[in-house]
């Protein structure tokens, strides 16, 4: 004989794990922001740059903003990858070390 699903359980499995990915989408967000050094805007200025950012639709815009991204992110990543134990060393030191070498590599 086949076995009964139980949809009112499968269903809050599903919206727990719906809510974990939003929770977990917010955190790395957030420390997105932080790891730029974007935190140091205000949040009016933030969201304001946000809006410009999401209301563009200049193609080439987009695209250099995407690689200036991903160059961020195999910058840290490398620099992880050098110095695996200098994650513990505190969160003030870290995001300092890693505005200086982004700021002055890249354009403005």
């Amino acid at each position: 004989m086949r076995k009964l699903r139980n949809f009112d359980a499968e269903l809050k499995s599903l919206e727990d794990k719906a809510r974990d990915l939003r929770s977990r989408k917010v955190q790395q967000l957030g420390e997105l922001v932080i790891s730029t050094g974007a935190d140091a805007l205000s949040a009016d200025e933030l969201a304001g740059a946000l809006i410009v950012l999401a209301e563009t639709k200049d193609a080439a815009k987009r695209e250099a903003w995407s690689k200036r991204g991903a160059a961020f992110f195999q910058g840290r990543a490398r620099r992880t990858a050098l110095a695996p134990d200098h994650n513990a060393g505190g969160a003030s030191a870290q995001p300092g070390s890693k505005q200086s070498p982004s700021g002055g590599t890249r354009p403005a």
